[in-house]
């Protein structure tokens, strides 16, 4: 059955018109003459039985349903562009799509793939921000890297590593005094992280404290939001010190009390089911895996 899309052409016009709300300026931008593009955006409003710009002298203006529909457009064309990238870019090469916590990602990983580039000069991988699960064959992504407890249907998991994290605060919070007792740091501020929304409170249990305001206090997504605030003297945070070895290196965080919150959940490399047999996958698998027992052996 023939699929009912405008064509490229139009929705390219349209796009450019969208963008600028001028088909003067689209047609400058697109190398075409201003009533190619008007043949273009009158093709696409018959085609759709739509009007998507009011027009009148002093020019162009989209109606409702022309910025609904412009939004929508732009997007998809966004994703056209990438993808055609990325096969230009590959030319033989093999291609991974790995989803990834953000601070782990940047923190962790990063630091270590130029050496799986160096092994594996002929797969490419591309990594993007994922902080929570999803459905594989709802994304072009070929393996995820997750914090949680691998309860994820339809793939396989291997274990990386914990998070075992501990408070952290800028040492001028300390004011001199050491290490804090955890009756003193449950008086301070406590910054949240809002993907692991009751660790303050799991962590003063683990010490057998029952806080009130454990879980007050403001909440940032990211670890690296978490560390910033820590640093700019906003309060207090739990954070795992592998996320921030930088950072308690060069003294702009310091260890406030030793105490580690040890948790059944661990980072996890996800890998759909369907994708196991690859062999980009397997040798990446592979070498993540010996990456984080080696990074565990040193701890």
């Amino acid at each position: 059955m023939r699929r009912k899309i405008p064509s490229t052409a139009a929705l390219v016009c349209f796009e450019a018109a969208a963008r600028h709300e001028s088909f003067t300026k689209a047609a400058q931008e697109l190398a075409l003459t201003q009533g190619a593009v008007c043949r273009q955006i009158g093709g696409l409003e018959a085609f759709l039985n739509v009007e998507l710009f009011r027009r009148s002298r002093r020019g162009v203006k989209l109606t409702e349903a022309g910025l609904s529909y412009s939004r929508q457009v732009a997007a998809q064309l966004d994703a056209v562009e990438r993808d055609t990238l990325s096969v230009m870019g590959q030319q033989g090469a093999s291609v991974i799509e790995l989803a990834v916590v953000p601070t782990f990602g940047t923190q962790w990983l990063l630091p270590r793939l130029k050496d799986f580039q160096q092994r594996h000069p002929e797969v490419t991988v591309n990594l993007t921000n994922r902080t929570r699960p999803f459905l594989f064959a709802d994304t072009p992504f070929d393996a995820a890297i997750y914090f949680g407890d691998a309860d994820w249907s339809g793939t396989q998991s291997h274990r990386l590593m914990g998070e075992n994290p501990v408070p952290v605060c800028s040492p001028a919070l300390l004011a001199g005094q050491g290490m804090l007792e955890a009756q003193r740091i449950a008086q301070l501020p406590l910054l949240q992280q809002s993907t692991r929304p009751y660790a303050w409170r799991q962590w003063f249990g683990s010490l057998g404290m029952n806080v009130e305001r454990d879980m007050t206090g403001p909440r940032y997504e990211l670890f690296s939001m978490l560390a910033q605030a820590a640093i700019h003297e906003m309060g207090i945070a739990l954070i795992p010190p592998f996320l921030i070895q930088r950072e308690l290196g060069e003294g702009r965080l310091v260890v406030a009390n030793r105490h580690a919150l040890i948790s059944d959940k661990a980072y996890y490399l996800m890998i759909p089911e369907r994708k196991v047999e690859s062999a980009s996958l397997r040798a990446f698998r592979d070498w993540l895996v010996s990456q984080a027992q080696a990074y565990a052996a040193t701890t």
